[in-house]
């Protein structure tokens, strides 16, 4: 079945296509999570305007743990699945650290042209609706986070839910 992901955001909604040929162990695994309701709650935690914005961890659910945030995943990793396709503005790739086989449920789209990270992270989707959410999310007021980057929204980015559904009933 020709499935996408319908991420619905305290912003509005995007529509994300996946690309099974070239990344199908990412793919199975970001959509078990989401029908797991795994993504509910979170926010997007780190957006820098022309690059990308980050959600996908599950500490972002509590503001207690906010000195944590970026750090957490769903208890174990993937292996990277790098090819030629392009990160470019749009394209939803898996968040990870210094280890290629380091992600797990954190993920990024671009808001811009990244391909400085082709065959580096792991893409495997592409935006096909919702284009002036993520330039909403993008334009949000940051200041300095934990790392001193100033990529920390001033306001909260709400991933309110990430649901598999079939292609022909997200219009």
């Amino acid at each position: 079945m020709n499935e996408v992901a319908l991420i619905n955001t305290t912003d509005g909604e995007m529509l994300i296509e996946f690309w099974p040929d070239v990344a199908p162990q990412t793919v199975e695994n970001f959509k078990a999570l989401a029908q797991k309701g795994f993504y509910d709650g979170t926010c997007f935690h780190r957006i820098i305007k022309g690059f990308m914005i980050q959600g996908g961890d599950p500490l972002t659910r509590d503001l207690e743990k906010e000195a944590m945030w970026g750090t957490g995943g769903p208890g174990y990793t993937i292996k990277a699945e790098f090819h030629g396709r392009s990160h470019q503005r749009g394209v939803i790739s898996m968040a990870r650290s210094s280890n290629p086989d380091s992600a797990g449920s954190q993920f990024f789209i671009c808001d811009g042209n990244a391909s400085f990270l082709d065959r580096q992270y792991t893409a495997f989707g592409q935006l096909i609706k919702g284009d002036e959410v993520l330039g909403k999310i993008a334009n949000a007021p940051v200041g300095s986070g934990n790392s001193g980057e100033k990529s920390k929204p001033l306001k909260r980015v709400g991933v309110i839910s990430v649901k598999i559904v079939p292609r022909d009933s997200a219009k």
